[in-house]
């Protein structure tokens, strides 16, 4: 395969694979079944359960939300060398501690996190309220070592709720298990005493989270070591959390599947319609870390938010906002740059995650609403785009917002023409194709299929 190829080939393959996997969704389960190679037809005559039912009813939002911010914000944020700093560089508790009192964040900073959110059109947030190193963000009678009893001197928590719900946005809080500053949270492994303070602590944390900021939307866990699931007594604690905040959706990190999956630094859809959400970092890094500059650009976020809505799931998008609480450079461009896309194209993402089995092309790739396909169009080829391997009938071609296309379609090529020179969005420009038929796109490694022809029956 030549090099070009061959990169493309590489870049998309997450996007093939992820889109070939796509399950169905609950919806989908009352009579839409995925045309996925490797899936089992379902029975729609079987009643969910009540459990699916409060299921379907706490994840309605979510599963057409599509875009949301993650931050994260900590003491790290002070070192700028990745959230982890104090694990990978072994820093003494006795060294790190004192950056709690060096803290001083800006007040109306997480005013502007908000505002960036709703304008690049996410949905929704989720900010750490006490990451690994165990330094917490809000207001907690359990521990000293917390934002308002340091440096900050005011519950950061308490603003980030307060801003996001005056852009409109739902409130979700990330929770580390996980914490390298309590005395026993490495030693609850090997002593009991241990565990049940260490447990007890967190469980009571999590009812301060749930109690003390009214309704909440995402309960989002990170990192469950040392323990296991019954070590944490996790189906106690989630059902806690649930008696205290009954709409709540819960994420799958406390070892237990909840209600939804969380794919990281990839983009892989969850078996059998299951509902999921990829949190994925600007750069490399999740914390504010100035010497990654490896940052996605505005083409990167919009082909990864086509690829979560092809596979029916969210993109939880992350910044690492600087000790200050400034966004770094090039996010808060980027993220307008997204937000402008959306606002014309938005369609083509939101509500376009009906499935389709697709397989790899340099020029683009596919999202479907009903009799619909949306081709996005990242690289733009000129005056002429030609698509293999669709088996389905195409009625109708158009720009998005733009004009009517002449098309030509023979057995499985079909040829777009009309188009200008050069994108009418050099982002992504998408393309509508409506279409009767089965939304599939056959190509395989071969210059033919072996085994099959779905277009003989078309051919006269």
């Amino acid at each position: 395969m030549p090099l070009a190829l061959r990169k493309a080939a590489e870049e998309e393959r997450d996007v093939t694979e992820s889109d070939r996997r796509r399950g169905p969704s609950r919806a989908e389960v009352r009579g839409i079944l995925c045309h996925d190679p490797g899936s089992t037809a379902m029975n729609t005559d079987t009643p969910l359960s009540p459990e699916e039912l409060d299921r379907d009813r706490r994840l309605a939002w979510f599963r057409a939300a599509r875009f949301g911010m993650f931050i994260h914000w900590g003491l790290y944020s002070q070192l700028g060398r990745h959230e982890w700093v104090m694990n990978r560089e072994r820093i003494p508790l006795s060294d790190y501690e004192p950056f709690a009192d060096t803290w001083k964040p800006r007040r109306g900073c997480i005013r502007d996190w908000a505002r960036l959110a709703k304008a690049a059109g996410m949905r929704y947030m989720v900010m750490t309220t006490k990451h690994h190193e165990g330094f917490c963000l809000f207001d907690s009678h359990l521990t000293d070592y917390c934002a308002t009893k340091h440096g900050p001197g005011r519950d950061l928590v308490a603003e980030y709720v307060e801003a996001a719900r005056a852009e409109g946005l739902r409130v979700g809080f990330y929770y580390s298990m996980m914490d390298w500053h309590h005395p026993d949270g490495a030693l609850c492994k090997t002593d009991e005493a241990a565990r049940r303070r260490f447990v007890d602590y967190i469980h009571g944390q999590v009812r301060e989270l749930c109690t003390n900021y009214g309704k909440l939307d995402i309960m989002w866990y990170d990192v469950s070591w040392p323990l296991d699931v019954e070590g944490w007594e996790s189906a106690r604690m989630n059902a806690m959390v649930r008696s205290l905040q009954p709409d709540i959706i819960i994420n799958n990190r406390s070892q237990l599947p909840e209600d939804f999956g969380t794919p990281e630094q990839h983009i892989t859809p969850e078996k059998s319609g299951r509902m999921w959400e990829a949190c994925m970092t600007f750069n490399e890094s999740w914390g504010y870390t100035p010497i990654d500059k490896k940052w996605k650009s505005a083409w990167d976020v919009i082909a990864m938010l086509r690829q979560c809505a092809a596979g029916g799931g969210n993109l939880l998008l992350n910044i690492g906002p600087t000790p200050e609480g400034n966004v770094p450079p090039p996010c808060g461009a980027v993220l307008e740059d997204v937000g402008g896309w959306l606002r014309k194209y938005g369609e083509t993402i939101y509500d376009a995650t009906d499935p389709v089995a697709q397989e790899w092309m340099i020029t683009g790739a596919f999202t479907r609403k009903g009799d619909c396909l949306y081709f996005h169009c990242n690289r733009w080829p000129g005056k002429e785009l030609a698509i293999g391997g669709l088996v389905c009938k195409i009625t109708g071609a158009r720009i998005v917002n733009g004009p009517e296309l002449l098309f030509e379609q023979v057995r499985d090529r079909l040829v777009l023409r009309g188009m200008t020179e050069f994108p009418p969005d050099s982002r992504c420009t998408p393309i509508e194709l409506r279409f009767t038929g089965e939304p599939r796109q056959a190509l395989g490694a071969g210059h033919v299929l072996i085994g099959e022809d779905p277009w003989r029956k078309t051919e006269k």
